[in-house]
Protein backbone atom coordinates (compact mmCIF):
# COMPACT_ATOMS: atom_id res chain seq x y z
CA UNK A 1 0.00 0.00 0.00
CA UNK A 2 3.06 2.14 0.88
CA UNK A 3 4.52 2.36 -2.45
CA UNK A 4 1.46 2.03 -4.61
CA UNK A 5 0.82 6.09 -3.31
CA UNK A 6 4.63 6.74 -4.45
CA UNK A 7 5.43 9.04 -1.12
CA UNK A 8 7.92 11.58 -1.68
CA UNK A 9 10.21 13.20 1.64
CA UNK A 10 7.55 16.61 1.19
CA UNK A 11 4.47 14.49 1.46
CA UNK A 12 1.64 15.02 4.41
CA UNK A 13 0.13 11.58 4.62
CA UNK A 14 -3.02 10.65 5.96
CA UNK A 15 -3.64 7.08 7.47
CA UNK A 16 -6.85 5.61 8.63
CA UNK A 17 -6.76 2.83 11.31
CA UNK A 18 -3.49 3.36 12.92
CA UNK A 19 -3.85 0.07 14.64
CA UNK A 20 -0.16 -1.06 16.35
CA UNK A 21 0.98 2.33 14.87
CA UNK A 22 3.68 0.65 12.36
CA UNK A 23 2.58 1.52 8.80
CA UNK A 24 2.65 5.30 10.46
CA UNK A 25 6.50 4.89 11.60
CA UNK A 26 6.83 3.14 8.25
CA UNK A 27 5.64 6.58 6.57
CA UNK A 28 7.40 8.99 9.25
CA UNK A 29 10.55 7.57 7.98
CA UNK A 30 9.77 8.47 4.51
CA UNK A 31 7.23 11.58 3.96
CA UNK A 32 7.05 15.09 6.23
CA UNK A 33 3.95 14.24 7.91
CA UNK A 34 2.18 11.85 8.65
CA UNK A 35 -1.72 12.10 10.25
CA UNK A 36 -3.19 9.01 11.71
CA UNK A 37 -6.90 8.86 13.08
CA UNK A 38 -7.00 4.61 14.70
CA UNK A 39 -11.37 4.12 15.48
CA UNK A 40 -10.67 3.11 18.97
CA UNK A 41 -9.79 5.30 22.01
CA UNK A 42 -7.69 3.51 23.75
CA UNK A 43 -5.36 2.04 20.49
CA UNK A 44 -4.78 5.38 19.75
CA UNK A 45 -3.68 6.54 23.42
CA UNK A 46 -1.44 3.51 23.09
CA UNK A 47 0.44 3.96 19.55
CA UNK A 48 0.66 7.97 19.91
CA UNK A 49 2.58 7.16 23.35
CA UNK A 50 4.67 4.19 21.06
CA UNK A 51 5.62 6.59 18.45
CA UNK A 52 6.06 9.49 20.72
CA UNK A 53 8.70 6.90 22.86
CA UNK A 54 10.61 6.40 19.46
CA UNK A 55 10.84 9.90 18.91
CA UNK A 56 8.75 10.20 15.81
CA UNK A 57 7.75 13.84 15.67
CA UNK A 58 6.36 13.89 12.15
CA UNK A 59 3.66 11.51 13.63
CA UNK A 60 0.31 12.91 14.96
CA UNK A 61 -2.65 10.67 16.04
CA UNK A 62 -6.03 11.07 17.18
CA UNK A 63 -8.83 8.90 18.18
CA UNK A 64 -12.11 9.39 15.61
CA UNK A 65 -14.75 8.08 12.83
CA UNK A 66 -11.96 8.26 10.00
CA UNK A 67 -14.75 8.22 7.63
CA UNK A 68 -14.70 12.03 8.14
CA UNK A 69 -10.80 12.03 7.67
CA UNK A 70 -8.90 15.48 8.98
CA UNK A 71 -10.06 18.35 7.64
CA UNK A 72 -7.76 20.77 9.63
CA UNK A 73 -5.20 19.48 7.69
CA UNK A 74 -6.24 18.67 4.16
CA UNK A 75 -5.62 18.55 1.39
CA UNK A 76 -3.51 14.96 1.54
CA UNK A 77 -0.73 14.04 -1.09
CA UNK A 78 -1.79 10.77 -0.58
CA UNK A 79 -4.36 8.85 2.01
CA UNK A 80 -4.12 5.00 3.30
CA UNK A 81 -6.87 3.29 4.46
CA UNK A 82 -6.44 -0.08 6.21
CA UNK A 83 -9.91 -1.05 6.83
CA UNK A 84 -12.19 -1.86 4.12
CA UNK A 85 -16.00 0.12 3.95
CA UNK A 86 -18.38 -0.80 1.80
CA UNK A 87 -18.13 1.89 -0.34
CA UNK A 88 -15.11 5.24 -0.55
CA UNK A 89 -15.81 8.04 1.63
CA UNK A 90 -16.50 11.47 -0.34
CA UNK A 91 -14.93 13.24 2.50
CA UNK A 92 -11.62 11.28 2.14
CA UNK A 93 -11.49 12.38 -1.91
CA UNK A 94 -12.36 15.85 -1.09
CA UNK A 95 -9.56 15.65 1.49
CA UNK A 96 -7.50 14.72 -1.57
CA UNK A 97 -5.21 16.96 -3.02
CA UNK A 98 -4.85 17.41 -6.42
CA UNK A 99 -2.66 14.56 -8.16
CA UNK A 100 -2.91 12.84 -4.72
CA UNK A 101 -3.37 9.22 -4.76
CA UNK A 102 -5.68 7.22 -1.99
CA UNK A 103 -5.52 3.30 -1.57
CA UNK A 104 -8.09 1.75 -0.01
CA UNK A 105 -9.73 -1.88 0.36
CA UNK A 106 -13.98 -1.74 -0.85
CA UNK A 107 -15.74 -3.89 -0.07
CA UNK A 108 -18.52 -5.92 2.27
CA UNK A 109 -16.66 -7.96 5.22
CA UNK A 110 -17.96 -10.95 4.33
CA UNK A 111 -17.28 -11.22 0.48
CA UNK A 112 -13.88 -10.86 -1.52
CA UNK A 113 -13.07 -7.04 -1.24
CA UNK A 114 -11.11 -4.49 -4.14
CA UNK A 115 -8.03 -3.34 -3.18
CA UNK A 116 -8.77 0.61 -5.15
CA UNK A 117 -6.31 3.19 -6.28
CA UNK A 118 -7.59 6.32 -6.89
CA UNK A 119 -5.76 9.26 -7.96
CA UNK A 120 -7.68 12.68 -8.79
CA UNK A 121 -6.91 14.35 -11.89
CA UNK A 122 -8.02 17.64 -12.68
CA UNK A 123 -10.12 17.30 -10.36
CA UNK A 124 -12.00 13.95 -11.56
CA UNK A 125 -11.24 10.62 -9.85
CA UNK A 126 -9.48 7.58 -11.41
CA UNK A 127 -10.18 4.14 -9.83
CA UNK A 128 -7.94 0.95 -10.35
CA UNK A 129 -8.43 -1.93 -9.20
CA UNK A 130 -5.41 -3.34 -7.98
CA UNK A 131 -5.56 -6.72 -6.47
CA UNK A 132 -8.47 -8.85 -4.48
CA UNK A 133 -8.09 -8.50 -0.86
CA UNK A 134 -9.79 -9.46 2.62
CA UNK A 135 -9.50 -6.32 4.95
CA UNK A 136 -11.38 -5.62 8.46
CA UNK A 137 -14.59 -3.81 8.36
CA UNK A 138 -14.19 0.33 8.23
CA UNK A 139 -15.79 1.09 11.77
CA UNK A 140 -18.29 3.97 12.36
Amino acid sequence: MTEAIEPKKDYKVLEIGTGSGYQAAVLAEIVSEVYTIEYFNELAQKSGNLLKSLDYKNVFVKAGDGFFGWEEFAPFDAIIVTAAPSEIPQPLIDQLKEGGKMIIPVGNEHQVQSLVLLKKENGKIIKTDVMQVKFVPFLR
